[in-house]
């Protein structure tokens, strides 16, 4: 078989033409692939976790900032978004302005500088600690949608139950109606018994002696020995009745007022763990705790404007944003233009604990010193929406606690040449503040 020289060229220049083609193609595919995955990559990064991001914003940003109220910052609910529609800046202006505001305002910004100027040419906080992927995370948090308040589930519950009760019948009703009916019973048969007597008398029926009994109140009357024994009881009873009647005057435990403004411990103490020496600062180192000043609420109401936390049937969401708002008309502060408007106005407080004027009672002592923990004697505050009168706070409490209670005296040289001579006239290795003059009369009353 033939082949010109021709035709072999010929082919010879179409398969290399056909080679070269499928190269190219495979490069074009593969150079494709890489800029997707890069694409895919740089969206991926740029989404971010909202997860991540509302810890992030929690951590960082929401002392200054909320997502859709005004604070001593800007609201920050879309504010990729509005930032890019109106103002034509992109996420990398987002970077620079968090890690170096103040080198932006430098620059000559002009949108830095106006929000310098509307915020009284208070520079924002650098983080320059923030990655972009974190900087990702939390404009992904931002830009979610605002969610609806959930319904209130305590309501709810309280129907269900409120519907539950009124099917079935309480102990009271039926205690009422066992007494009503022993003393129907009780008449029944007294009118039995006189109907039967009157009959015996006029049909002449002679009724047994035993049946001729002397009525028991006039047998009872009769009995010298059971009246002086009544008399004595009756004089006792009224004794011990007026001395624990007047023992009680003075003595406020439950005592729970109404104040002005409705605080609950247990959100404070309880939900936010917050210590109770940071309100009652004074209590370390002073005669009484003190009632905290509105300044020490405002360290955190500035920012803390509504209740996000649970709600119950008897106190709502509502209900507790109406106390914040009292809150800022007493101290004077303006939520809408985040400043004190120097309109104050004075709380007036409602004491729960309260003890007599020749009774002298040392905080600091029982705090600082004993180590008392709060709760020994106002019970567990972390647990009360509406504070009361936890213990008694009479003198048998405190001389009870004294007897029982030893005295630390652990690394404490004031106490090491007394503590070593008591215990050795005790006989005992650790003294109870008894022990140590604690009832002594002048210790507490001067």
């Amino acid at each position: 078989m033939k082949i010109s020289y021709q035709s072999f060229e010929v082919n010879l220049t179409n398969n290399m033409k056909q080679v070269i083609h499928r190269k190219l193609g495979k490069n074009i595919l593969s150079l494709g692939l890489i800029i997707l995955l890069a694409f895919t990559t740089s969206l991926s990064a740029q989404d971010g976790d909202p997860a991540k991001g509302k810890s992030l914003f929690n951590a960082n940003c929401a002392a200054c900032h909320q997502l859709d109220k005004k604070m001593t910052g800007p609201a920050l609910r879309k504010v990729e978004q509005r930032l890019s529609d109106d103002e034509g800046l992109d996420r990398d202006w987002i970077y620079a302005w968090v890690r170096n505001s103040a080198g932006v305002i430098k620059s000559g910004d002009a949108y830095a500088n106006k929000v310098y100027n509307e915020f009284g040419g208070a520079a924002m906080t650098a983080f320059p600690q923030l990655s972009d992927d974190d900087l990702n995370n939390i404009l992904a948090y931002t830009a979610e949608e605002k969610k609806a308040p959930a319904a209130t589930a305590g309501s709810g519950v309280a129907a269900v139950q409120t519907q539950g009760d009124s099917g079935g019948v309480s102990n009271e009703v039926i205690l009422g109606a066992l007494a009503i009916l022993f003393m129907l019973l009780a008449a029944g048969l007294f009118l039995v018994n006189k109907t039967l007597r009157r009959f015996a008398e006029a049909q002449n029926i002679d009724l047994p002696e035993e049946t001729k009994r002397t009525p028991l109140w006039k047998a009872f009357v009769q009995n010298q020995f059971l009246m002086i024994v009544v008399a004595i009881f009756f004089l006792l009873s009224s004794a011990y009745f007026v001395y624990g009647y007047l023992s009680q005057i003075g003595v406020d435990q439950g005592y729970q007022p109404v104040q002005p403004i409705h605080f609950s411990h247990k959100i404070h103490a309880g939900d936010n763990g917050i210590d109770c020496k940071y309100c009652h600062s004074s209590a370390r180192v002073s005669k009484t705790s003190g009632i905290p000043s509105l300044n020490v609420c405002m360290n955190c109401h500035k920012s803390i404007y509504e209740y996000n936390g649970e709600t119950s049937a008897e106190y709502s969401k509502e209900f507790y944003d109406e106390q914040i708002q009292k809150l800022y008309a007493a101290s004077g502060w303006s939520d809408a233009d985040q400043k004190y408007t120097g309109e104050s106005q004075p709380v007036k407080w409602v004491r729960i604990h309260n003890l007599p004027d020749f009774v002298y009672f040392n905080h600091s002592q029982h705090v600082s010193v004993a180590g008392v923990e709060c709760q020994t004697c106002h019970g567990a505050v972390e647990e009360m929406e509406v504070m009361y009168q936890h213990a008694p706070l009479t003198m048998g409490w405190c001389i009870d606690c004294h007897r029982t209670t030893n005295v630390k005296v652990e690394d404490n040289a004031y106490y090491d040449k007394i503590h070593d001579e008591l215990s050795k006239k005790y006989g005992v290795e650790k003294l109870t503040a008894a022990q140590m003059g604690g009832l002594e009369c002048g210790k507490c009353h001067y």
